[in-house]
Formats: structure tokens, sequence, C-alpha cells
């Protein structure tokens, strides 16, 4: 039902002609039809807090990856060792995975065979070109090195995707997609500062996990209950902690700084802010479609 208002003969509509211009407002009428933040809905402390972990999760598995790789530099981790806890991950989130699937169990079937044909290849593939990827920058400095990965994992943080999908959704964005390309990269040119092919195959495998497989696991995990996704957040904060501060106890608590921020300042400087947020509408603004 289209609302009208009548004065000295005006209708407001579009197909009638009258002896008044399109946008006409008659004078008693113009601030009444003003709204302020017609859509406004304030947020609230601890739901923000809770889709803030989505970001302090993949911070936290960045410094975990960056923890894993100075260990590898240093020749203070067997590489062996990384592979096999990569691949204990992985079974522990596939049977997460596994759970979390509401798939028939036909549907089911084929999707394992799937998941073992390209887990399989993507293995050999790994050792196929660890020897390439260890000799990929020989020619470039180091310094130029840090500063790409630094660029890249920039990108990461920034493209990716910290919204929570239902079980049955299984796409990908072109954002999150961006986003593990470039988290993949900067493992790329990291892995090829390394001294042996074992240690490129190790770092690779564990960035596959961290970049490409966790995201999707995170996903699903959102949607889930609420404490179990805070005890995850708690899990990979303090992991994050304990690796770098065996490293170095300044950047330790650099890396403590930003998570902290991230998961419990940011939101309330959001709520801070909302105070300013103005948004007026007019009687003849143009109309925000309702797509349901």
């Amino acid at each position: 039902m289209t609302r009208t208002f009548e004065h000295y003969g005006w209708q407001k509509v579009l197909w009638k002609r009258q002896d008044y211009p399109d946008n006409y407002v008659p004078p008693a009428l113009f601030l009444a039809s003003l709204q302020r933040n017609p859509n406004f809905r304030p947020y609230t402390y601890w739901p923000l807090v809770v889709l803030s972990c989505s970001l302090t999760q993949h911070l936290a598995v960045t410094f975990i990856f960056l923890a894993v790789f100075v260990r590898l530099k240093d020749q203070k981790l067997d590489p062996r060792s990384l592979i096999c806890g990569s691949v204990l991950c992985f079974l522990v989130g596939y049977v997460i995975w596994n759970t979390l699937d509401q798939r028939g169990s036909a549907e089911r079937h084929s999707s394992h065979l799937k998941t073992l044909k390209s887990s399989i290849m993507m293995f050999l593939a790994l050792m196929s070109l660890s020897p390439v990827l260890r000799t990929l920058t020989a020619a470039t400095s180091s310094d130029s090195i840090w500063a790409l990965s630094v660029v890249l994992f920039s990108l990461n943080a920034l493209l990716a995707d910290y919204t929570a999908s239902k079980p049955e959704d299984s796409h990908e964005g072109l954002s999150s997609v961006l986003s593990m390309n470039a988290a993949v990269s900067a493992s790329v040119v990291l892995a090829s500062r390394l001294a042996t092919d074992v240690s490129v195959f190790a770092l690779m495998l564990f960035s596959i996990q961290s970049f490409a497989l966790f995201p999707m696991l995170r996903h699903r995990l959102q949607s889930s209950s609420i404490v179990v996704w805070g005890l995850i957040t708690i899990g990979l904060w303090f992991s994050a902690i304990y690796l770098i501060a065996e490293l170095s106890r300044t950047i330790m608590w650099l890396c403590s700084s930003v998570l902290f921020f991230v998961t419990l300042v940011a939101p309330g400087v959001l709520l801070w802010a909302q105070r300013y947020k103005n948004i007026i509408r007019g009687p003849w603004d143009v109309a925000v479609p309702v797509v349901r």
C-alpha cells in the first residue's frame, strides 16, 4: 500500500501528473518524514566477542605457523615430527568434519574416496616439488623474502572469510580463495629459506593444513556450541603464545597484545562508536529493496 500525503491536491506519487515538481514535499511534512538510523540494530558486547574469535583464531594460526618456521630454520624442530603431527591433526580434523556432515551415507562414501584421493595427490605433489621450492628464491635476498611474506600474510588476514556457514554449505568465495593463495604463496617463499627438502615438505604440508583446511573446518565449527568455539580460541591463543615465548619475549608480548586487542578491546571500541552512527533518510530518498 502506497503511503500518500494530500496537500492542496498533491499526492506523493510519480505516476500522476501534478503541478508540483517530482521531489516536492509539503513544508509541514518534510521534517516529520525524516528518519534517523531507520534500520539501526545496537550491538552487544559478548556476541561481538564471540564473532571476533574467528579473527583471533586466524591470527593465532598465523603466529603458530611463523613460530614453526623459525624453529625449522634454526633446526630446533625435527621436520619428521612436524610431518607426523600434521598427519595426526589432519585425521582429527577429518573426524570432526565427518561428524558435522549431515549428508547421506552414499554421499559420505563418495566424499571419503575423493578426500583420500586428493590427500594422496597433494602429499605426492609436495614431495616432488620440495627440491624445486627449496631453491626457488636462491638469488633473492632474505630481506626481500621477509618483506614479501609480511605483505602476503597481511593480505591473507584481510581477505579471509570469517563468517560462519552451515554444514551443508561448501562453496568458497573469491575473497577466501585469494586469502588462501596469499598464505600459500607466503609459505612457499619462506620454505625456500630452509636447508633441507624434508623441512620444505614439512612446512608446506603444515601450511596447507593451516591456511586451506583449517578455515574450512572453522566455518563449520563457528555455528556449533559457544563453549566449543571458546575452547578452540583459547587453545590456539595459548599455543601461539607458548611457541613464540620460547623464541622472543618481546614478540610474545606483541602478539599477546594483538590477540587481546582483537578479541576483547575491538568489540568495545565498536560499541563506543555506535553513538556516532547518524544516517538520515528523507521522504524522497531512493528506496532500499528488501530481498527475501
